[in-house]
């Protein structure tokens, strides 16, 4: 039976961050990975932006090897028991730990509908699997106009493929984004000649040789070689509930991100953690905060014991737009738009009570700190205070 000093659930980013963690604090404490995937950590959002463009897929390895780990890859962790500081996997094998992480990320929603025709793109064997289907296909459905949808659209057409996207939205990015930015971007996707059927939801899938017929509410049949999804996904949860952890929309952490179990800690996109700017508890899926977060619980797991007040960020790629942003991104809020040139380039500040609680930063660099020092400032901001406060 394996005993670790730190033992580790879950192989992403998160779980790579939190090894380098342990070792600025602890160089010699014995450490233990568990893995679902067949591989050892990579970086995801390549996947979907620099993979595209002609990156190289060696750059995506995270370190482990070198930071003194046994990585235990292919295997889910089937139960914790928290008395007796066990985890078993689903090859039957015990491990034991002192300080245990709970890194298990989410799983992709699934429709209703296609079984396994359909990529969930979420992985590095998703990544290939299109990649192979894009090397011998033309045209492609993206289903989901939201974050991964709109950024694997994007790379399908940059590529040179026929791109038909759907979704049950008004416009591309319209829960995050006002509605005359979505607007202008759904053109803009219309205009690098991705067909976008906004308003539009898929209903069932046809097989057929070398390929599939997606089938729509509006009784539209699309002719596709392939079928991507990016619907969100489900924090995976199951291994902490069992053992009575709290769970409430993720795995509930304290500011030093440890359980309810003073010994067992969780990060990264499963992780529901206390931010004092917002005054909320949220859990993000973002890069930022799957290496910070991961960093900081692996530092706090050797006994540093720091707190997690970070605001995570995060950004996409879009053709030739991108963004970073920082916050709740929710129109339904007061937004206040500050464009130096409308939908090219500019800020976009959400507000609720007088609080900026969200900021956009449209093709604006170097201003994401900025953007986290004014969420934390208590405020009254009415929307006059806000024209140029941050510069494009």
């Amino acid at each position: 039976m394996p005993h670790y000093r730190y033992l580790v659930v879950g192989g992403g980013m998160t779980a790579a961050s939190a090894l380098s963690g342990i070792r600025e604090a602890d160089s010699a404490g014995t450490a233990g990975v568990i893995c679902a995937e067949p591989h050892p950590p990579y970086d995801r959002p390549p996947l979907s932006k620099q993979l595209w463009k002609g990156t190289p897929v060696e750059t995506i390895w995270r370190k482990g090897g070198d930071l003194g780990a046994d990585l235990y890859l292919g295997r889910s962790a089937r139960g914790l028991d928290l008395k007796e500081k066990r985890v078993t996997d689903d090859r039957g094998t015990a491990y034991t730990f002192e300080r245990l992480l709970l890194a298990t990320g989410g799983t992709p929603r699934r429709l209703a509908f296609g079984g396994d025709e359909i990529i969930y793109f979420r992985t590095i064997d998703d990544y290939r699997r299109l990649r192979s289907l894009v090397d011998s296909g033309r045209r492609f459905a993206v289903i989901g106009g939201g974050f991964i949808g709109s950024e694997i659209a994007a790379a399908l057409a940059l590529n040179g493929k026929q791109v038909v996207m759907l979704f049950p939205g008004a416009g591309v990015g319209s829960r995050a984004f006002p509605p005359g930015l979505s607007r202008f971007l759904t053109e803009y996707y219309r205009q690098r000649g991705v067909e976008v059927l906004a308003g539009e939801v898929a209903t069932g899938l046809a097989p057929r040789s070398g390929g599939a017929v997606v089938e729509t509410k509006s009784g539209r049949r699309l002719d596709v070689d392939g079928v991507v999804a990016g619907i969100g996904i489900e924090p995976n949860v199951g291994l902490a509930h069992a053992a009575g952890l709290q769970v409430e929309n993720g795995i509930v952490v304290d500011e030093m991100l440890r359980t309810a179990d003073p010994d067992v800690f969780a990060a990264g996109d499963v992780a529901a953690f206390y931010n004092p700017a917002l005054g909320a508890r949220l859990r993000v899926e973002h890069e930022d905060n799957a290496n910070v977060m991961g960093r900081q619980a692996g530092r706090n797991m050797a006994g540093v014991d720091a707190p997690y007040h970070h605001l995570p960020f995060f950004y996409s790629d879009l053709f030739d737009l991108a963004y970073e942003a920082v916050g709740d991104l929710d129109p339904r809020l007061l937004v206040v738009e500050d464009w130096k040139d409308p939908y090219r380039e500019g800020v976009v500040y959400y507000l609720r009570g007088g609080r900026v609680r969200g900021v956009l930063l449209w093709n604006v660099w170097d201003q994401v700190d900025a953007a986290r020092a004014l969420i934390a400032e208590p405020g009254p901001f009415s929307p006059g205070d806000l024209t140029g406060r941050l510069p494009g």
